[in-house]
C-alpha cells in the first residue's frame, strides 16, 4: 500500500485532494495528513473519512522539524504532497513575516526530512519517492490584459509578499533538485475554487453575503482578471503528475476559465437567481445592488492565466469543469452544507478542535 504524506490536508485545495484521492483509490493507499489547524484548516471538511483505517491525521506545524522528522521515521513515506501554506494576499500585505516563516522555512523543512529519510548512503534516493510542490499562477506576475499566458518558462515576478514566499519556495525545490537530483515536482495552478472554499476568498464570499443581502465588495474597477479552475480538476492534475511527470519538471495546472472579477459576481448572482426556489425567502436579498466597489488592493495584479500546454502535451492532462458549470455545482454544494458555513464564518470549528486537541 503506497503511504501519501499530505500537508495542509485540512484546508480547501488539500482536503479536496484528499476526497479525490481516496475516491479514485479507496483501499489501495494511506494518506497521513499533517495540518496544524490555523484559521483556513478545518476538519469537518473530511468529517466523512476521519475514521478510514487507511486515514490518518497528525495535528504539527511543518516549521516544526522534530515533529516532521517524527512522521518521517515512523512511516514509510512514498509520496509527499505539499499544499501547507498561508495563501490569502490581503493577510500577507498585514502580516508578511508569517508568510515568510511558513511558505519559506516550512517547505525547507519539508524538503530537508523527506531528503533525510529518501537518500541513500551514495547520493541517489529510494525507488518510487516523490516530493510534489503545490504552488500559484501568483509567481509569475502580471500579464497585459489584451494577451499572452504564463509558461513554465515565464520568469518570476511576484508582486505580494504572498508570491513572493511562494516564489521562494519555488525556489528552494528547484535548489534541491539541480543540487541533489532531489526526486520532486512543482505544480503552479490558477484560482481554484469549490467545495469547502474558505469564506474569505472571492467565489464564496460573494456567495455567501448574496445569499444574506450583504455588500459584495470589488477592488478597484472589478476588472482584474483570473483564470479560474474547479478543484476537482487540479487534484486530478497532481495526481497525474505525481504518476506520469517527469522528475524535476515543473508543470502549470490552468483552467482555461478566464474572466474579469465583476463578471465572476454578475455570474454568482445571475446563477443564484436561477437555483434558488421561487418560494426561497432569499431569492429577495439577492441583487446586483449589493455591488459596492472598493479601494484596491495594494500591488493588485492585473491579470493572470496560465497555458497548461505542456502537462497536456506530456501528461494528458486538462480541464474538464467550465465556469458556468463549476459554479452551479459550487453552489448547489454551498445550498447542502449551510452548516459548515455557519460554523466557519461563526468560527465554531475552531473552538471544537482547540478543544479536542489542547490536551494533545
Amino acid at each position: 500500500m503506497r503511504t501519501y504524506l499530505v500537508t495542509g490536508g485540512a484546508g480547501f485545495i488539500g482536503s479536496n485532494y484528499i476526497h479525490y484521492m481516496f475516491r479514485k483509490y479507496d483501499n489501495e493507499i494511506r494518506i497521513i495528513n499533517v495540518d496544524v489547524l490555523t484559521y483556513a484548516g478545518n476538519l469537518e471538511n473530511l468529517k466523512d473519512i476521519e475514521d478510514r483505517d487507511n486515514y490518518t491525521f497528525i495535528k504539527a506545524d511543518i516549521t516544526d522539524k522534530e515533529a516532521i522528522m517524527k512522521i518521517f521515521e515512523e512511516n514509510d513515506i512514498d509520496r509527499v504532497v505539499h499544499f501547507a501554506a498561508e495563501s490569502h494576499v490581503d493577510r500577507s500585505i498585514k502580516n508578511p513575516e508569517v508568510f515568510v516563516k511558513t511558505n519559506v522555512l516550512g517547505t525547507a523543512v519539508m524538503l530537508n526530512c523527506a531528503k533525510a529519510a529518501w537518500e541513500l548512503p551514495d547520493g541517489t534516493f529510494k525507488d518510487g519517492k516523490k516530493f510534489l510542490h503545490v504552488s500559484t499562477d501568483e509567481v509569475y506576475g502580471s500579464l497585459e490584459e489584451d494577451g499572452g499566458y504564463f509558461y513554465e518558462t515565464t520568469p518570476y515576478d511576484p508582486h505580494s509578499p504572498y508570491s513572493a514566499s511562494k516564489a521562494s519556495s519555488d525556489f528552494l525545490v528547484k535548489a534541491y533538485i539541480d543540487t541533489y537530483h532531489f526526486p520532486a515536482n512543482i505544480t503552479n495552478c490558477s484560482n481554484n475554487y469549490g467545495p469547502y472554499q474558505f469564506p474569505e476568498k472571492l467565489i464564496p464570499l460573494i456567495i455567501n453575503n448574496a445569499l444574506h443581502g450583504k455588500k459584495l465588495p470589488v477592488y478597484g474597477d472589478g476588472k482584474n482578471v483570473r483564470d479560474w479552475l474547479y478543484v476537482d480538476d487540479h487534484a486530478k492534475g497532481i495526481d497525474m503528475v505525481q504518476e506520469k511527470g517527469r522528475l524535476g519538471q515543473t508543470y502549470n495546472i490552468g483552467g482555461h476559465n478566464e474572466k474579469q472579477n465583476i463578471e465572476i459576481i454578475n455570474i454568482i448572482i445571475e446563477t443564484l437567481l436561477e437555483m434558488l426556489p421561487e418560494d426561497d425567502e432569499r431569492r429577495k436579498l439577492v441583487s446586483k445592488d449589493l455591488i459596492t466597489y472598493v479601494e484596491d488592493r495594494k500591488g493588485h495584479d492585473r491579470r493572470y492565466a496560465i497555458a497548461p500546454d505542456k502537462i497536456k502535451a506530456e501528461i494528458g492532462w486538462e480541464p474538464e469543469t467550465m465556469f458556468k458549470e463549476g459554479i452551479r455545482k459550487t453552489i448547489a454544494w454551498f445550498f447542502e452544507h449551510e452548516e459548515w458555513m455557519e460554523n466557519v464564518t461563526s468560527g465554531d470549528y475552531q473552538k471544537y478542535y482547540e478543544d479536542m486537541y489542547k490536551n494533545k
